[in-house]
This record gives structure tokens, sequence and C-alpha cells, in this order.
């Protein structure tokens, strides 16, 4: 449950005074209710009271008729500006913790990013914020509220009506609720938790059906995929007629206990207005808030049933969201700017006992130098980047930034100092300008026509609508080669002290890979450039290389 504390203080400081109104109002709802039915009741009795004793003639029905409407109105009212405040603000907080989140998974290990796949993860922060939608709106909130609204009745009960009811309401409402959630929670939180696992399982193979349907059935296993899909979506059935099950269950206990304490109200009741104690009316004020009491505690029903994936989502979110909290070291970033990157006997083994991929490698690379690693495919190019970058930590030998050591970075600091370009593009469904600003989001249009004029990409960007050009998922509408200078003209919009490209000409002509790498050089004059390089021309621009040699050359 801690976890789930955590997310619940996270969300209440995100829109503290929507929410408190938000609960004033929900106070306000339940408290008007209350009102309502007590002051039916009394009402009633009371004028029938007067019509049995003949001064029925004398009684005001026009004060509590008036009030009894305005209770009603009011409600109505009330109920309505409670929704509109707490899902609004629930809405807007989420929005926040979403965008946390996704920064959060930004500077986790390279490795670690690597494993995720795509529509699973998608899938899983989809869920985790859906699930952390119904802590406020279903659990926290109602609960407040309903233990406010019963503490509120039963000191009103107290003046009111007589003590003994006032405690037999107040207790009986807080105590037999309170041990129905905890039993409650505790039942269903396994099947609440493999529903969603379940549901989740079931999205993901869907999407992976779907999307490789032409090969599975290529291959014969389209109907073994769809078996698993159907396996997912009945686990899922079965759990959820398992929840089924606990909230019927919980809701026949909860109005057991709603039962008992209207009659034990209305048993004590009688026997105090048979001992002259209190009044046939003020009795039914006692019998009628225990009837109405039991909206305060209904929330406990459904907030059962979602427990279980509350908590599991509070555990997936709360390690993303340390990781958004750091801001960047001013200091560190300054330093980074413009410094020499130098690598001293680096060598990395991709895994426990492996042999190392290269001999180790001592390089530097300076302000305004650009040097090219050269070497076969598969020697260990990409991986130097990647060591360079700060994305995997060496096996032996280290990195030095700035005067140095990079482990002393933080990854915010990183992120202000250092760009990448991999071999594959990362380009976003939307406009060229929204995928240039990733980078840059300050940037104005003019910084992003300077960026594709660098990379000799403006006339076509210009021929295929501008900068509002709408690209496709991953970039679909331009070519390989398109995509790969945006891409580049994105790095170019960060101004990094320290550029890493792996063959950033991937797919251009020579002359306009030659041009590519001059327009770089003059965007960032400084920049310590350490590329991957296979074609003559990236390597001709560069200023020395260095060929990387594998262990048993």
């Amino acid at each position: 449950m801690k976890p789930l504390l955590n997310i619940v203080l996270l969300l209440l400081r995100g829109e503290r005074r929507a929410l408190l109104r938000g609960l004033a109002l929900s106070i306000t709802v339940l408290i008007m209710g209350v009102s309502l039915l007590g002051l039916s009741g009394w009402f009633i009795t009371a004028a029938a009271a007067a019509g049995l004793a003949g001064i029925g003639v004398l009684f005001n029905v026009f004060a509590p008729s008036a009030m009894v409407r305005f209770l009603a109105l009011g409600r109505t009212a009330a109920r309505y500006g409670e929704r509109l405040l707490t899902h609004d603000a629930t809405l807007r907080v989420l929005s926040r913790l979403r965008i946390r989140m996704l920064q959060g998974y930004l500077v986790s290990p390279y490795r670690q990013l690597e494993r995720l796949r795509a529509n699973s993860f998608l899938n899983r922060v989809t869920a985790d914020i859906d699930a952390l939608d119904g802590v406020l709106l279903r659990l926290v909130l109602p609960g407040l509220a309903g233990v406010m609204v019963i503490f509120v009745t039963a000191i009103a009960l107290w003046f009111l009506v007589d003590p003994t009811i006032a405690l037999l309401v107040g207790l009986g409402y807080l105590v037999g609720p309170t041990l129905i959630f905890l039993i409650g929670q505790h039942i269903a939180r396994p099947p609440s938790r493999q529903a969603e696992a379940a549901m989740q399982a079931s999205r993901s193979r869907l999407i992976d059906l779907i999307a490789g349907r032409e090969d599975l059935a290529v291959y014969g296993q389209l109907q073994a995929t769809r078996d698993h899909v159907q396996s997912a979506q009945a686990r899922h059935g079965a759990a959820r007629q398992q929840l089924d099950r606990i909230e019927r269950r919980t809701g026949v206990g909860l109005d057991l206990i709603g039962a008992g304490v209207t009659a034990l109200a209305l048993g004590q009741g009688i026997a105090l207005v048979q001992a002259g104690t209190i009044s046939a009316a003020q009795s039914a004020i006692g019998v009628f808030a225990a009837l109405a009491l039991a909206e305060a505690v209904a929330p406990v029903r459904r907030a059962l049933s979602e427990i279980g994936r509350m908590i599991q989502a509070a555990r997936h979110v709360l390690p993303a969201l340390s990781g958004a909290e750091a801001e960047p070291d001013a200091e560190q970033t300054a330093t980074a700017r413009v410094s020499t990157l130098l690598l001293f006997d680096l060598t990395y083994r991709p895994g426990q006992g492996d042999r190392a991929l290269f001999e180790p490698v001592t390089l530097s690379v300076g302000p305004g130098e650009t040097v090219a690693l050269t070497g076969p495919s598969g020697i260990g190019k990409s991986t130097v980047l990647l060591l360079a970058a700060g994305a995997l930590s060496p096996s032996s030998g280290g990195v030095n930034w700035g005067g140095r050591d990079l482990q002393g970075y933080t990854p915010e600091a990183l992120q202000q100092s250092v760009a990448m370009v991999p071999q594959r593009h990362a380009l976003i469904a939307g406009t060229v300008a929204e995928n240039l600003r990733l980078a840059a989001p300050e940037a104005s249009d003019d910084d992003l026509w300077q960026a594709l004029e660098t990379t000799c990409l403006a006339a076509t960007i210009r021929a295929k609508g501008g900068l509002e050009a709408k690209l496709g998922f991953r970039g679909a509408g331009l070519s390989g080669g398109e995509a790969r200078r945006l891409v580049l003209a994105r790095a170019v919009l960060r101004r990094p002290g320290l550029l890493l490209l792996d063959e950033p000409t991937e797919g251009l002509d020579d002359a306009t890979a030659k041009q590519v790498m001059t327009g770089i050089r003059a965007a960032l004059p400084e920049a310590s450039i350490l590329m991957a390089a296979h074609r003559p021309v990236e390597i001709e621009g560069a200023d020395r290389s260095i060929a990387l040699r594998g262990i048993n050359s």
C-alpha cells in the first residue's frame, strides 16, 4: 500500500485547490442527502403527530417543505459541481503524470530501454495511468468525504436526537465498512492484478496478431497466435468473474450493515420515545439519517474491485517518476558544453564472462575536431559511441568528458551537452516542425529552417508543404536519406558540445553526403564529433580516423 500512498500524495499536490474544492462539494452532497432524508423523516412524523393531536392546522408545513426543495435542488447542483471539479482536476494531474513518467523512462539505462517492446510498453503506461484515474475519483475523495460526513452526522444526532443513537449510527458506519474494506481488499487484490495482467497481455497479443498477420499466415502461426489472444481473454474473463463475486458479496455486506444500523437506530429510538426522552419526530431523524449514510459507504464496493490494479500501477509508475524529478546540474552542463572527449583503454563485454568486442581503445576528440571510427561491420563501432554517450558502462577503461569521468555526470547534464544519432532514425507521426522541436521545443521557425539548410533538406521540405507537412508513422512520407537528414537536423538544433554519429550519411549520394558533413561542422564549429564511418566520403571529411580491431585481429 505504500506505493499507492505515495502516488496519492503526489496526485493531491498536483491540483490541491481544485481537489479540495471538489472534496468540499462531495461532503456537501452527502450532508445534503443526509439532511434531506432526516428532515423529510422528521417532517412526515411531526406532521402526523400534529394531526393525531388535533393541532395539524397550526403546524407550519411551508418552512420544512421549502427546506426539502432547497436541499434537493442544492444537492443536484453540488453533485454537478463536484463531478466537474474532481474529474477536470484528475485529468490534468494524470496528464502531467503521464508526461513525467515518460520523461523518467527517457533517462533509464540504454539496455533497459532496448528491452522495451513498443506496444507492450505503451499498453502498460496507458493501463497504469487509467488505473490511477480511480485512485482519487473512486477511493480517496469518496473515502475522505464519507468518513467526514459520518462524523458530522454523528455529532448532529448527538445534539438533535440522543447520544446513544449518535454512537450507534457513527460507530456502525465507521467500523463495519472499514472492516469490510480491509478484509475485502486483501481478498480482491490477487484477482484484480490477474485481471489487469490478462487484459494487458490480451491487448499486446492482439496488436501483434494484427501487425504481423501476413507473416504469421505465411509461417502457419496465425491460429496459434489467435489461440494465445483468446487464452489471455479467457484469463481476464475468469478474473473479472471472481471480482464480480467479491463485489456482489461486498455489496450484500454493506447493505446488511446499513440495515443493521438502521434497525438499531429504530429500536433505540422507539425505546427512547417510550421512555419520554425524545419525541417520535426526533427518533425519525436518527432512522432516516442512518438510511441516508448508506450512500457514504457505497464507494467501498467499487474500490475493492480496483484496489489491486491501483497498487500494481503505483509500483510501476513510482520508479519512472523518480528518474524524472532530477534537475540538470547547471555547473556540469556548463562544464560539458565545449570540452574534450577522452577514451582510455576502453573495452566492453556484452555479458558476464563474454570476451571483449574489440581491443582496448584510447583516443581523444577535441573541440572543433572530427574523428572517424572505422572497421568491419560488427566490430563494435556503434558500441563505442554508446559508451561515449554514457548509454553503456565500460567493462574496463573509462570515458572522460569535460575533465571528469562520464559516470560523474547526471543523465540530465549529459542530455544537455551530448547528442547521438544512431543508425535507426526515430521519427514520430506529426509535422516536420513537431519532429524537429523534440530536440528544441523553444526553437523558432527560422531556427528550424536553418537546421534543414545545414543538412541540405530545406528545398525538399518546402516541396512537401513546409514545416507543417505531415509525416506518417515513423516518418512515413520521407525516403530513407531524407529521414536521415531530418534526424541530423534535429541533432544540430540541440547545439551539443559532443555529437556522436553512427554512419550519418547512409542512403545519401557522395555529393550530398559531403555537403551534409560540411554543413554540420559549419553549424557546430566548436563541437567534438565522433562518428562510426564506413564510407570514404565520411572518412575523408574527418580530421583523422581510428581503426577498431577485434580481439582475434
